[in-house]
């Protein structure tokens, strides 16, 4: 392992960054136990949309409203995004911060592009259909599902950029290795969650 002081090059880069010091182990025991409480929250918020979607008020289905098209676009966006931030901790394990930096950043603009469809979709849906979050129960608990999953969305870019940003000068350390590779695992974990909005709430609302 190399030692904090030292400076690091390809050749003396540990195998495993994110994990070389006793800090980076530290941030991922705290990570993981976060993520148990993310997890709960988001099986919740499913569980009262899956009880919830039925419940209209009159106004239109989910067989209605939903457009696969479209968040089919969006589901393909995050996944890429998902998949570029593996290509830039694999660069960051081989020690190159320029291409790590690269990965991220198209990353963050793929995310950033998901987003903008998310917002395009809420918009569709109010002027479209006049739905909204306090229009029925259904409304209540897709905006409530979908839009923390958005803010989740939002905040992991938020961290993607401000780790760009305020390294960009510093290069790749044993310090900041774990904040880059913490904040992939996130990425991941908000686009598995994803997958799940896909399925259940899109998927399942178009069959009924």
């Amino acid at each position: 392992m190399a030692n904090v002081e030292e400076k690091l090059t390809a050749e003396n880069f540990p195998a495993s960054p994110e994990r070389a010091t006793l800090e980076g182990k530290n941030k991922f025991t705290g990570f993981w136990l976060f993520l148990g409480g993310e997890t709960v929250l988001f099986a919740s918020l499913f569980a009262t949309f899956l009880a919830l979607r039925e419940s209209t008020a009159g106004g239109a289905s989910t067989q209605e409203l939903f457009e696969i098209p479209l968040v089919f676009v969006a589901t393909m966006l995050l996944l890429t995004s998902s998949l570029t931030s593996v290509y830039a901790m694999y660069h960051m394990k081989n020690f190159n911060f320029g291409k790590m930096q690269l990965w991220l950043i198209i990353t963050v603009l793929l995310g950033f592009a998901f987003l903008l469809l998310e917002i395009y979709e809420f918009n569709h849906y109010v002027h479209e259909f006049e739905f909204t979050i306090t229009s029925s129960a259904l409304g209540s608990a897709f905006y409530t599902l979908v839009g923390t999953h958005g803010l989740h969305v939002a905040f992991g870019l938020l961290w993607i950029t401000t780790l760009i940003v305020r390294n960009a000068k510093r290069g790749l350390s044993l310090y900041n290795a774990p904040k880059y590779y913490l904040a992939s695992l996130y990425w991941h974990f908000i686009d598995v969650v994803w997958v799940f909005i896909f399925t259940v709430v899109y998927l399942m609302g178009m069959v009924g």
